[in-house]
């Protein structure tokens, strides 16, 4: 008997001994073996006697070592590029991903030490071998130089067979925390891994999976809107929302009512939390999940769009001593990231400066936050309270949604704090009728308001496909250039890089309304909102459709696009007014 044949017997007896093969089967395959020279496992699988997941797991045992069989979704593709095509194909192993300094990789010798410590030096990083086939290596290093591993290479890989399985594994699954839970899961687990992988990869904001009468519909919003990104098998929907629900530490046996939950997850070599909501609906459970992703949060002021002008009036607000600051617009127009950004600029070691928010959700150095908890009474107007027992300099109130809050914020600004706060208002002027509605006293307000900053978001041409353009006569009358045909605009044409929208990235608009004399007597009579925004122009400060206009005619956006995202002051103004 030779060598070789003495080390594939016992893989044989071991499978003979497991129950996986028979005896006959075994000796059947032996024969084989002899005649073609092929390994024993590659004769197992051909007849159809083992799947390969089987034979992989039995060998793994034997080595002591995890092992896996690679599917998409298992693995980074980018990871290839620390060792190259070449070594991989070498060395006859594949990067899957990285983790905080350790590379797991999987090998078709994961037991050579020369060849860990050769991946150990190339890589810089802590070397974890996990055990696959050595064609199941090759096949997926080609897919990943041929760009093949992608979303519709890995659903084509899914068939009717893989269902079941999920949906009765999926109830019991814990979170998945390292390699060995995720090879030993379904198909179901990878696909949520490419959903994230992908979304965070193309800078989504969230992601909707959604019950549909043929399935499941996955979608991802992209600078303000939603795109399809995939539309799994039938039969996979209480799968894919067990697996998430589970890894965002919620109830997955309750389907009746609401949830909320949150994970941080590593990915493209950096930390991102996830919210996760469900809510039920007629077809079943809808899931949204908030990408909260450092990388996009810019927290400079001087990058989110601002006029040199209307930057110089808003850190003026900021750099009062006390007083109410308030960033209004409506939900998704980035008043969370102006309000970090500025107390980006405000904070030091030398002030105390504390939030409140629902949720927190980017954690700031030298900032105190603080969550509020509805079901706990941790309500906006509570928590207030207990902060200015806490000796503020900065007070941030993540939304005054009612007149308690809105009043503990006035009384804390008129009381030597400085308070930022959002609302929910069409422009800035009209923040001073909605807090008066609210019941606060307009010689109160008067006293303790700094200024308002009204903002949206505008998607930006993409760069790569731009092109210019001359808009339809009634564009132009509605941005008030009327008669100026001449003057040229740029839109993208669409391409693959902005997913053919012809647009890629947003910046902000911004109407800066600082509340000086003049604009302070008005709100101390509580003047209504068309005179205070007359007032507004006559001091030179632009509408928010006057902005997006200017930044359209700077060729940053089109001109549909800033019509699109702002009002004009006739639509803002009473009937009477304008009369």
């Amino acid at each position: 008997m030779t060598t070789a044949t003495q080390a594939k017997a016992p893989l044989g007896e071991t499978l003979v001994q497991q129950g996986v093969i028979s005896r006959e089967q075994l000796t059947s395959a032996l024969q084989e073996q002899r005649v073609t020279g092929r390994l024993l496992g590659e004769v197992l699988i051909e007849q159809g006697i083992i799947s390969p997941q089987a034979l992989i797991r039995t060998v793994a045992q034997q080595l002591g070592l995890p092992g896996c069989q690679i599917r998409h979704g298992l693995f980074d593709p980018a990871c290839l590029d620390l060792i190259g095509q070449a070594e991989a194909e070498r060395l006859k192993c594949l990067p899957l991903f990285k983790v905080h300094g350790t590379l797991t990789v999987a090998m078709a010798e994961p037991q050579s030490l020369p060849k860990i410590d050769r991946l150990r030096r190339r890589t810089g990083c802590k070397i974890r071998p996990v055990l696959a086939f050595e064609t199941n290596i090759l096949e997926f290093i080609q897919k990943c130089v041929g760009g093949e591993a992608d979303v519709d290479a890995f659903l084509a890989s899914l068939d009717e067979s893989h269902v079941s399985v999920i949906e009765q594994e999926t109830v019991d699954e814990g979170p998945v925390t390292d390699l060995d839970n995720m090879v030993a899961g379904s198909p179901v687990v990878n696909l949520v891994n490419v959903v994230l992988m992908t979304a965070i990869r193309d800078g989504a904001s969230d992601i909707h999976i959604e019950p549909d009468r043929k399935g499941t519909r996955i979608r991802y919003r992209i600078d303000g809107l939603l795109r399809d990104l995939m539309k799994p098998p039938p039969g996979m929907h209480a799968a894919i929302t067990s697996r998430i629900k589970v890894t965002g530490k919620m109830d997955i046996a309750e389907k009746r009512l609401p949830q909320e939950g949150r994970v941080r997850i590593v990915a493209e070599k950096r930390e991102i939390d996830l919210r996760v909501s469900s809510m039920p609906t007629l077809l079943g459970e809808k899931l949204v999940i908030r990408i909260l992703d450092k990388e996009n949060l810019h927290v400079r002021l001087e990058d989110l769009g601002f006029r040199t002008e209307t930057l110089d009036a808003f850190q003026r607000m900021l750099h009062q001593p006390y007083g109410l600051v308030l960033v209004t617009g409506p939900t998704g127009s980035g008043k969370t990231t102006t309000l970090y950004s500025a107390l980006d600029l405000i904070r030091s070691p030398e002030r105390n400066i504390l939030t409140v928010e629902d949720p927190v959700e980017y954690q700031l150095d030298l900032v105190n936050q603080v969550q509020v908890h509805a079901a706990t009474g941790m309500t906006f107007a509570r928590v207030l309270r207990s902060m200015l027992r806490q000796d503020p300099d900065v007070i941030m109130v993540g939304e005054i949604r009612d007149e308690e809050t809105a009043r503990v914020a006035v009384q804390a600004a008129l009381t030597g704090h400085l308070v930022l706060a959002t609302l929910h208002t069409n422009d800035a002027p009209g923040a001073v009728a909605r807090l008066i509605d609210m019941g606060i006293e307009a010689y109160l307000l008067s006293s303790a308001l700094n200024g308002v900053v009204a903002q949206r978001l505008a998607r930006t041409v993409c760069q790569n496909c731009v092109t210019k353009y001359y808009p339809a006569e009634n564009v132009l009358e509605d941005a008030g250039l009327a008669g100026k045909t001449n003057q040229v605009f740029h839109k993208g044409a669409g391409c693959e890089q902005c997913h053919n929208s012809g647009y890629r990235h947003r910046i902000g608009v911004y109407e800066v309304m600082e509340v000086e004399a003049d604009l302070r007597k008005m709100v101390h009579r509580a003047a209504p909102s068309h005179e205070l925004r007359a007032k507004l122009r006559q001091l030179g400060c632009l509408s928010l459709r006057q902005e997006g206009v200017r930044i359209a005619l700077e060729g940053r956006t089109s001109l549909e696009e800033a019509l699109a995202v702002t009002h004009s002051d006739d639509d803002l103004d009473p009937p009477e007014a304008n009369g």
